[in-house]
């Protein structure tokens, strides 16, 4: 039958497309990675330590581009599962992953801005006594 070939044509393009989106996840963590390394410079950067906000630039540097590759991550899973076989098993499976991926998230959130995502930033950052006073000033 012609609609078992269309079926399974459907299916590897989901496939594919689910793993490209995984494959874009992971360039675009190396990518913002290099890019730190090579505009921030790694080693410049440890001689920068005493100017005012440079650890907290970094680290935002750094965490946007984590973020923005676990999002991908977090797609390409979704994509995989939902479209090709929601079962049961497969369903909470993703839910750990996305779980898990969104702790990550949020972890990257309050070490990059200092305070949990759903918070303002004018409420958490009084209550917060590691960021220095020329970090709660850095604008993004």
């Amino acid at each position: 039958m012609p609609s078992e070939h269309v079926v399974e044509y459907i299916r590897a393009a989901i496939e594919w497309a689910a793993l490209g989106i995984e494959i874009l996840g992971a360039i675009v963590i190396v990518a913002g990675v290099l890019r730190i390394m090579v505009t921030r410079g790694a080693v410049r950067f440890l001689f920068k330590l005493e100017e005012r906000g440079a650890y907290h630039e970094y680290k935002r540097q750094m965490g946007r581009s984590l973020m923005l590759g676990l999002d991908f991550l977090v797609a390409g899973d979704v994509v995989k599962t939902v479209a090709l076989e929601p079962t049961l098993v497969n369903l909470a499976g993703l839910g750990l992953l996305v779980v898990v991926r969104t702790f990550l998230s949020w972890t990257l959130v309050v070490e990059i801005e200092g305070h949990w995502p759903w918070q303002s930033r004018t409420v958490a950052a009084p209550l917060d006594p590691g960021r220095h006073s020329e970090d709660a000033s850095d604008t993004h």
